[in-house]
């Protein structure tokens, strides 16, 4: 887990963008949000024309092919509408910042004085956005999908020798939804491995909260997953996002999730204490014995509770003589014995 605010915890983020087109779908959207417990709100910031061309495609199996420009017009947001969801995100005592694709939307971003930037995994091989965004000098989250491991390696050379600014990569798998076979949760151990001064969380377009939970279990301490409060909405996005009760239950099983790890050092803890004291075993009497009686092993058996001396320690009394007269199942402690 990485800090947020202060408090050590999993950071958990609903990217919205996509998701609306009105600033009342999107007041709806953080609102919701919110009242699940996450983190912090993100956004998308780009223009159509400045991101794609007039030749780029989606393909979605209920439509076939639309061009990738018609879709980005119609989720296109003005600066104005940025200022009333940034400042109701911010009311609501929430992070809030979003991913630039072009270095005009980088330009933007910072007249609005975002506190970070996030870059998507389209723009992962994008290397001169890459380090404009860096030369900000802001904290920088990186989506990896559709990368090799080189290829993450030369975007987190550009990223760091523009800047000293703390870096996260995102573990993802740019398939929407992303079925189960393609997730690949391990390669989070493996951008552990191979970046280790670099936090490693996981951004996700599965169905269901199922990785976002893998993930964490597997050391990813940021969660992003798109928020709507419509699965069956219209849009490119809404059949993978997290509704609110989905958003919700996970973000109350990524709390418990961070009480479950622990701080990692192997030792009893709370009701285990007494738990170890009355069902762990002791050397017990096998018979009835009167004081003075020499121990041999027919007299010496290994039972429950556990506050007498310890079943290692057995042998160790054999020849030793009582204290005192003692019942069957007597507990030995050291004091019985001569």
């Amino acid at each position: 887990m990485t800090r947020w605010s202060g408090v050590e915890r999993f950071k958990v983020i609903a990217e919205i963008g996509g998701n609306f087109k009105t600033f009342e779908q999107a007041r709806l959207l953080v609102d919701a949000a919110a009242a699940c417990g996450v983190d912090a709100i993100k956004l998308q910031t780009f223009r159509a024309r400045t991101l794609a061309s007039t030749e780029a495609v989606f393909h979605f199996e209920s439509t076939g092919d639309i061009p990738q420009l018609d879709l980005f017009r119609e989720y296109e947001i003005p600066e104005a509408m940025h200022r009333e969801i940034f400042a109701h995100i911010a009311a609501k005592g929430l992070e809030w910042f979003s991913t630039p694709s072009h270095e005009d939307d980088l330009a933007l971003l910072e007249s609005l004085g975002v506190a970070k930037h996030k870059i998507g995994s389209d723009d992962l091989t994008n290397l001169p956005l890459l380090a404009a965004v860096a030369r900000t000098g802001k904290p920088i989250l990186l989506s990896t999908g559709m990368s090799t491991l080189a290829e993450v390696e030369e975007a987190v050379h550009i990223i760091q020798a523009n800047t000293v600014a703390p870096l996260t990569l995102l573990h993802c798998a740019s398939s929407y939804p992303t079925q189960p076979e393609q997730v690949n949760l391990r390669a989070i151990r493996t951008l552990q491995e191979r970046f280790p001064g670099v936090v490693v969380g996981y951004s996700d377009h599965t169905l269901g909260i199922t990785a976002c939970l893998a993930a964490a279990a597997l050391g990813a301490e940021v969660l992003e997953k798109h928020f709507t409060c419509d699965k069956q909405a219209v849009g490119p996005d809404h059949c993978h996002s997290s509704d609110p009760v989905e958003m919700a239950s996970l973000v109350a099983q990524l709390r418990d999730l961070e009480k479950m790890l622990g701080d990692g050092c192997k030792r009893p803890t709370g009701p285990e204490l007494l738990s170890r004291r009355n069902t762990r075993k002791s050397v017990v009497l096998a018979q009835t014995a009167a004081e003075g009686t020499v121990l041999d092993c027919s007299m010496l058996t290994v039972k429950r509770p556990g506050w007498g001396i310890p079943p290692k320690h057995q042998n160790e009394l054999i020849g030793r003589r009582l204290r005192r007269a003692m019942q069957e199942d007597a507990v030995l402690t050291w004091e019985d014995l001569a």
